[in-house]
């Protein structure tokens, strides 16, 4: 997986967090340094935490599945989008503006149960993982982040696109890998 490729696959991952953190800022009235770091540091946190669990369950499995792993690859990132845009286009969720590790640490779990999968994948892909989970954690500290502070300025109106978009970018990334794997490109 080039970084190009893992950047893509970081940002899909992060659209989650993303969202909650837009949520976040529009429930606070003004946003301080201190409200982004909490954000980053749980969302980036359990983004690259997730993965390198996935990364260690999926290397354990990965002699007897290794004839099919590019169909489970396909079908994990398939699924994790798929839900992402459905959650999208479904009804409005509501946040708190709450950052006290209670109402932090559900959030944090919540959006990254996605990336657990993802690194099953990334053991299929035979990723080096650790320079892999950090990247996408500071992808995600620096997004969540950013989006508390979009949400305060901007409003709800991104929330749906932004997830829609991250879900687009994970099937499009199951698809490549599956497509690379039939030797279709």
């Amino acid at each position: 997986m080039s970084l190009w490729e893992l950047f893509i696959v970081a940002i899909g991952l992060s659209m989650d967090a993303f969202a909650v953190s837009i949520c976040k800022g529009l429930s606070v009235t003004k946003v301080k340094p201190c409200h982004q770091l909490s954000v980053g540091l749980y969302f980036g946190g359990f983004q690259a935490m997730m993965p390198l669990i996935g990364y260690l369950l999926g290397v354990q499995f990965q002699s007897l599945i290794v004839n099919i792993d590019h169909w489970i690859a396909f079908i994990l990132l398939s699924i994790i989008g798929g839900n992402m845009i459905r959650e999208a286009l479904g009804e409005e969720e509501s946040v708190d503006g709450c950052f006290s590790p209670k109402a932090m640490l559900p959030l944090a779990v919540a959006t990254s149960i996605d990336a657990l999968a993802v690194g099953v994948t990334l053991a299929f892909l035979q990723v080096k993982i650790l320079p892999a989970v950090c990247f996408i954690g500071v992808v995600t500290f620096v997004l969540s982040a950013a989006g508390l502070w979009v949400g305060n300025l901007f409003g709800a109106r991104y929330r749906a696109k932004a997830e829609i978009f991250g879900g687009i970018v994970l099937v499009a990334m199951g698809i490549k890998i599956l497509l690379e794997h039939l030797a279709v490109f």
